[in-house]
């Protein structure tokens, strides 16, 4: 007999995601670093208050593939499978600018951004997204590329920074913990 939750019944409600899923780009450490000490550059010359992402941690985030309650190992299936897919080569990124989104919590991502130097990383998501469709899973139709540096309160107009450049050579298939500021890399691919 199916599980009533996963039928999605009235009056059922589901269990509390504790698991996300995602296509992340990680920088290089050296880029990482170099995007660290920009964003603390940034964080003191606007005044924002939010603590600053642990380098490690800085990505780009390419889809969403969900949030879970635990590990859903056939998401995780289809995922690799779509991964293994991509033909791709390694590809230049360029982020030249800074700004914040604006959200309704009030809790607004500063991040960084970039113009024409994003191009290959807008195809490469595009990409992705097409052998995921080919997987099962649903890409992320909307996509504007930037690396979170921190959270804050005021919300802060664009701003042009020093190009902060790399070689993207890699890509993976990451969970997230939920709450626990925690990355688990499940599968990781070279682009040749």
């Amino acid at each position: 007999m199916p599980d009533t939750l996963q039928l999605g019944l009235p009056g059922l409600e589901s269990p509390t995601p504790t698991d996300r899923l995602m296509f992340l780009l990680y920088p290089d450490r050296r880029t990482a670093e170099r995007i660290a000490l920009e964003a603390a550059r940034l964080k003191r010359a606007s005044g924002l208050a939010g603590p600053l992402l642990q380098t490690g941690r800085l990505h780009i985030t390419l889809h969403h593939l969900g949030d879970y309650a635990g590990l859903p190992n056939d998401i995780v299936s289809k995922g690799r499978f779509a991964g293994d897919a991509v033909e791709a080569g390694a590809f230049e990124v360029v982020f030249d600018r800074a700004a914040s989104f604006a959200n309704r919590s009030g809790n607004n991502p500063f991040t960084l951004q970039g113009g024409e130097g994003i191009q290959p990383l807008i195809a490469f998501q595009k990409a992705l997204g097409e052998k995921m469709a080919g997987a099962a899973l649903r890409p992320d139709r909307s996509f504007t590329p930037h690396i979170t540096l921190l959270y804050d309160r005021q919300v802060m107009p664009e701003q042009a920074i020093t190009p902060i450049s790399w070689t993207v050579s890699r890509f993976a298939l990451v969970q997230s913990k939920l709450g626990r500021t925690q990355h688990i890399v499940l599968r990781e691919w070279d682009l040749g």
